[in-house]
């Protein structure tokens, strides 16, 4: 039972859901106290990196979740009409197997993500016109996790939509699901360091705002860390890993320092 069983169906929350989880959590992201002391990177850093305005990226953002909502609304649609027993309650499974299409998911988004996401930075052409959109900014932050290209975020509703397939969840189970990795997304480009017992995403996945920073910011890391949003074993099997540790700014912050 979930609060909105009886108004409205799993498919349309599944729509907006992910929408407003983005929204509310990088707001929080922006809206918090000066966490000068928890950065990756510096003010002044940031303001001669990101020339990109903020009202750009947010517009940047709505689009690709227009396009999202769109393709999604599509799919359902032509999937509703294919099926008789479309108006039909959709029975829950029980929680263990909804567990592991949960693991599954994150297993093919991250296979989906890591091939893509590389392709797109070896294929000269994509890159220059289509995915070095994201790389505008050079030192990410909450609000522009989900700033792209608009074919790249097809490209991204695909993929997602992908993992819903091969996974077999449901639409319930597959609401969670995008609501998790939009919130997995933000953290990755938060551009924040915080201490153990507040870093939650940063003790449970080697994929954290630490490791995606490298592939944000300068020209050689581009190269490495491709991995999102959850593992990094694509890149150590492929030889794209760029090893790090994150060591404290003599001002103030922290700094990423690459080892190789």
């Amino acid at each position: 039972m979930v609060f909105w069983e009886g108004y409205m169906s799993d498919d349309v929350v599944g729509l907006f859901a992910p929408v407003v989880v983005y929204w509310l959590y990088a707001g929080v992201h922006h809206m918090l106290p000066p966490m000068e002391n928890y950065r990756l990177h510096t003010k002044q850093e940031f303001a001669a990196k990101d020339v990109v305005p903020l009202p750009k990226v947010i517009r940047g953002v709505l689009i690709q979740q227009l396009i999202q909502a769109i393709t999604l609304a599509s799919a359902m649609y032509l999937m509703k009409n294919s099926m008789e027993s479309s108006y039909e309650a959709e029975v829950q499974p029980p929680l263990p197997i909804r567990v592991g299409q949960f693991i599954l998911a994150m297993l093919v988004l991250d296979a989906w993500q890591y091939f893509v996401h590389r392709f797109m930075h070896t294929n000269k052409f994509l890159y220059k016109h289509i995915h070095s959109q994201h790389h505008t900014l050079v030192v990410p932050y909450a609000c522009g996790a989900l700033y792209a290209h608009p074919l790249e975020s097809l490209i991204d509703t695909i993929g997602g939509a992908t993992c819903f397939i091969v996974s077999g969840m449901t639409a319930r189970t597959g609401i969670y699901f995008s609501c998790f990795t939009t919130i997995k997304a933000i953290d990755l480009h938060s551009g924040l360091w915080l201490p153990s017992g507040f870093g939650l995403f940063q003790l449970v996945f080697g994929n954290n705002s630490a490791y995606h920073d490298i592939h944000h910011y300068g020209l050689r890391g581009r190269k490495y860390n491709y991995a999102q949003p959850f593992f990094i074993f694509w890149d150590k099997l492929l030889g794209t890993h760029m090893p790090y540790t994150v060591v404290e700014r003599p001002k103030g912050g922290f700094e990423v320092k690459l080892l190789a």
